[in-house]
């Protein structure tokens, strides 16, 4: 999962193991599921769950407290109500709520349905709680009678603890003008009814569907199917109108990665919040083996929309590599409500984020200032963090304190050990293998079915690499010492140096410029503060009201909207202001001013390097 804007970032760490089972024979062991999203309720759906024989006086059911990729406790449970549980003839059978998300049935010999309501998530969310309290929206659900269901299966359905590697057949009946965008097959060809059928619990939690009014395209790249749906509650973003953009990416990924990835489908969830007080907030993706669930403001402009959309699903792209082929015991056997972390998150997160950025410098998507300019702004963010901090012990406890709060830290000082690693992997190999060659020797090693343990991966690396790549796990990733990434950088001829970089003309940092006047949603420039010169050449004071940016209104609904814009701003445009100063409205028409800062950053400084470095990028 990656958390993008205002929100954390994550991906997902479990793998399904994929029995094949036929979807036209119904099989008395599987677990059978109803989930009616035609007759909701107080925004509630009913879901309807039949139980397979057993021969035990008890029998437990559980809805997940944390699911593969979120790396916090959300307690799912808490958004059911009303459990009960029958036998055959209709009558109760007797329960008892062990903890937030299980409940044991007695008589279990006799149970032949339970029964229980579900509330969704993205109502509850407040947009700064994500993972104290707080659902990550694209783990999260959504209900919205006959407009939208984001049906994330661990917020819908549960797993008995006996049954979890049965096949489940889900039917969900739901309004004739909606559409459920998957990569699961429906096996039921009425316009109102669709049936899924996969392999065990496991499967079902990987496969979201989202509800909506049909709005998707679909294309081939080189064999693999892609699906793209979106879900704009006003319009303003079609499928249509993001596909260029994704399936140009999806191309560059596919030829980045070759011969590792041979996923035949894969969907693309896009869900854009309406910014609502009971809408999403939580902005970013969670990947699966065949599908990303992604969660956006609607308000953001098409050109970012469609960078933030390369840059986060790319992210869960590449999580078919890791965790979703190579992974540890920890996830392959994953624990819903009691789980053991894996001690990899480098791997999983890390070495993902930065497949996400390499992929596309190596295949031309960004240029190479810009690869540096990342490189240096994650070098920035992670020495801004715990830097003795052992990786390996973070992502082992990463559930907890003081661990918790040091897991953004897997995109930023991750990304840069996979970056680490690839580095010395090219100087040993004159440039001919980097950390690309490695994750496909451990796809060969182990695989979707075959996880690695947690404490001998170090040593199957060191066994398909060479013997520095060992120090260097066990000196920065395991051990305490803070990276000199400098150092590695040497190695292909990339040294520091300075360049300029235009601030946003109404946010310096984490300082704004202007601020919204409570009681009229005014937008106003604050008083008292040091303007830049975008202010000062346009000669706004503080105090002033600004009404109107380009005949555009500026206020407090659509602040987000036009800040964002003004990212791509260029020196000298021109530009016109309504402005309302002293209660008297003014027209003020001129050009951008920018200011500028010097930041540090990379850039290639050893000729003699050269063919190393361009092994490095474009190899």
């Amino acid at each position: 999962m990656k958390k993008i804007l205002a929100t954390l970032a994550f991906a997902s760490l479990f793998l399904s193991c994929k029995t094949a089972i036929s979807p036209a024979t119904k099989n008395n062991a599987e677990v059978k599921v109803s989930i009616n999203l035609t007759d909701v309720k107080e925004d509630k759906v009913q879901v309807t769950v039949f139980a397979p024989k057993t021969n035990q006086d008890q029998v437990t059911y559980s809805i997940p407290k944390i699911i593969p990729g979120t790396y916090s406790n959300d307690n799912y449970g808490r958004f059911i109500e009303e459990l009960k549980a029958y036998d055959s003839k209709g009558n109760l059978l007797p329960i008892t709520k062990t903890d937030d998300n299980t409940w044991s049935i007695q008589t279990a010999k006799k149970l032949s349905k339970i029964t229980y309501l579900v509330n969704d998530s993205f109502d509850t969310e407040k947009g700064s709680d994500f993972g104290q309290g707080d659902v990550f929206s694209p783990a999260g659900t959504n209900i919205e009678a006959g407009t939208n269901f984001m049906v994330n299966m661990h917020g819908f359905v549960g797993y008995f603890q006996d049954k979890k590697e049965v096949p489940y057949r889900v039917t969900i009946t739901h309004p004739e003008t909606l559409w459920g965008a998957t990569s699961m097959t429906d096996l039921d060809a009425k316009n109102t009814t669709d049936e899924f059928v996969v392999s065990r619990y496991g499967e079902l939690v990987e496969n979201p569907v989202m509800y909506s009014k049909p709005d998707y395209t679909t294309f081939n790249v080189d064999g693999m199917d892609i699906t793209i749906a979106v879900f704009s509650p006003n319009g303003k973003i079609t499928a249509e109108s993001i596909t260029p953009e994704m399936k140009k990416m999806m191309i560059a990924q596919k030829t980045f990665l070759g011969k590792i990835n041979a996923n035949k489908k894969y969907t693309v969830l896009l869900y854009l919040s309406s910014m609502k007080p009971n809408d999403a907030k939580g902005f970013g993706a969670l990947e699966h083996p065949t599908s990303t669930t992604v969660v956006m403001p609607e308000t953001i402009p098409l050109p970012m929309l469609q960078e933030q959309m390369k840059d986060v699903v790319s992210h869960e792209f590449f999580h078919i590599v890791t965790p979703l082929t190579i992974h540890s015991k920890e996830i392959q056997y994953f624990d819903y409500n009691n789980p053991k972390m894996s001690e990899h998150l480098w791997l999983y997160e890390g070495v993902t984020e930065y497949f996400a950025n390499l992929f596309q410098i190596n295949q031309g998507l960004i240029s190479e200032e810009e690869f540096y300019t990342r490189i240096n702004e994650k070098i920035a963010q992670a020495n801004s963090m715990n830097d003795t901090m052992p990786f390996t012990t973070m992502s082992a406890n990463v559930l907890e304190e003081p661990y918790k709060t040091q897991y953004l830290n897997v995109y930023q000082k991750g990304a840069l050990i996979g970056m680490c690693i690839d580095l010395i992997i090219r100087e040993k190999s004159e440039g001919k293998r980097g950390i690309l060659d490695l994750m496909h020797q451990l796809s060969l090693e182990y695989g979707v079915t075959k996880p690695f343990e947690d404490k001998e991966l170090f040593e199957k690396i060191v066994s398909l690499t060479y013997p520095e790549v060992g120090e260097f796990l066990t000196t920065y990733v395991s051990g305490p010492t803070p990276i000199p990434y400098a150092t590695f950088l040497s190695k292909v001829g990339v040294g520091t140096s300075k360049t300029k970089v235009a601030e946003n003309v109404f946010v310096k940092g984490q300082n704004p410029y202007i601020n919204i006047n409570p009681q009229t949603s005014e937008v106003f420039v604050l008083p008292n503060i040091e303007l830049n010169a975008f202010f000062t050449k346009l000669k706004l004071q503080g105090g002033d009201v600004i009404v109107s940016i380009n005949n555009e209104p500026f206020t407090k609904d659509n602040i987000f909207e036009i800040v964002t814009k003004s990212q791509e701003w260029k020196e000298n445009d021109p530009i016109t202001l309504k402005i309302k100063r002293n209660g008297k409205e003014e027209i003020i028409n001129g050009n951008i001013a920018l200011s500028y800062e010097e930041k540090e950053t990379f850039s290639a400084q050893d000729a003699s390097k050269k063919n190393l470095k361009e092994a490095w990028l474009k190899g």
